[in-house]
């Protein structure tokens, strides 16, 4: 499955990029109510960098999540891939592109739910709704 989501921001397409490089990105950018627990931080910079975090899915079931960072090209892109966790695959790349406005921040993100058709039951009623936030 493909999800693509575009966002105007009214700032310097290098600027965008730069703030993705940022060590506390990822935590600006988690809404508070994932519950999100960083236990290992990435370097974006660095290819073979992995995330690990953990948090409650629907609040209840304990996931642990880690990527691992597999593309780097400044200021225009970077990746993420998924080693485990919650989906049967994801590669998530951030695109940055210039914009008359600034930046377009555009995120493609390849994945398959898990369980079979029961993962596909739960992108249809959840996982499409939390992309899009």
């Amino acid at each position: 499955m493909q999800f693509i989501k575009e966002s105007i921001i009214k700032a310097a397409p290098e600027r965008v990029f730069a703030f993705h490089e940022l060590p506390d990105a990822f935590e600006r950018l988690v809404p508070p109510w994932e519950n999100a627990k960083i236990i290992q931080k990435a370097d974006i910079t660095k290819i073979g960098s992995q995330a690990i975090i953990e948090q409650k899915i629907f609040g209840l079931f304990p996931s642990r999540w880690v990527a691992e960072h597999t593309k780097y090209e400044p200021p225009r892109m970077f990746e993420d891939v998924q080693i485990s966790g919650p989906f049967a695959s994801w590669r998530h790349q951030h695109i940055v592109l210039p914009h008359e406005s600034g930046a377009i921040l555009r995120d493609e993100i390849e994945f398959e739910p898990p369980l079979w058709f029961l993962g596909n039951i739960a992108n249809s009623l959840f996982v499409k709704r939390q992309l899009e936030i």
